[in-house]
């Protein structure tokens, strides 16, 4: 299970201005449809995208500099809105490996968490500190879940986060299939003894 523990989290930061980006912003409805999440990376904001390249701008996601870019920065109430789980899923097929804002909806965070995307909370005078950090598109963000600190550019701010989700997320424990398969003789062993799996046999 070592493979599935998140610990400390590294790379080049894109920033998102504003509080309250619902799911809807993050992944518009017209693309839940899929069956499967493959692909879906691509539309992730495809609405703000959209709209800000009418006006001859760009969008952070569209900017080249953020290409790489696996620390996202956001503001207050992220990720707010409708359960959607297609927008944890999009920002992480993204290449986001870990959020870092002033707060987050309890079921996006829950959503995220889910399948091993970090989401950490820091203090609103930290969080101008960490985007003044970001106008470097080569700075590189740690977010260390042990140390309970987010660092770049020589400073180091404290992250709070829900204890249940950041031992999940640093013991492997939020990947329920990884659970399955390193003790799947259990597994196995309770699937014989019900009655109802007897017709399957």
């Amino acid at each position: 299970m070592s493979d599935s523990r998140r610990t400390s989290l590294s790379g080049p930061a894109i920033v998102l201005g504003g509080d309250d980006i619902d799911t809807d912003r993050i992944m518009p409805a017209r693309f839940l449809r899929a069956i499967t999440f493959e692909g879906i990376e691509a539309h992730v904001f495809e609405d703000d995208r959209r709209a800000l390249a009418s006006r001859g701008e760009m969008h952070p996601f569209d900017d080249p500099a953020r290409r790489h870019a696996r620390v996202m920065i956001v503001g207050s109430n992220f990720g707010c809105g409708s359960s959607r789980e297609h927008a944890p899923q999009a920002l992480l097929r993204r290449g986001i490996c870990a959020i870092v804002g002033e707060s987050f909806a309890e079921i996006f965070f829950g959503n995220a968490v889910a399948i091993g995307l970090a989401c950490v909370r820091v203090a609103e005078a930290d969080l101008a500190t960490l985007r003044r950090a970001a106008e470097d598109p080569a700075v590189v963000f740690t977010v260390d879940l042990p140390r309970r600190q987010v660092s770049a550019a020589g400073v180091s701010v404290a992250l709070d986060m829900p204890e249940s989700g950041r031992q999940a997320l640093m013991s492997g424990g939020w990947d329920a299939t990884s659970l399955l398969l390193e003790r799947y003789e259990e597994v196995e062993r309770v699937t014989r003894a019900l009655p109802y799996t007897h017709a399957f046999r």
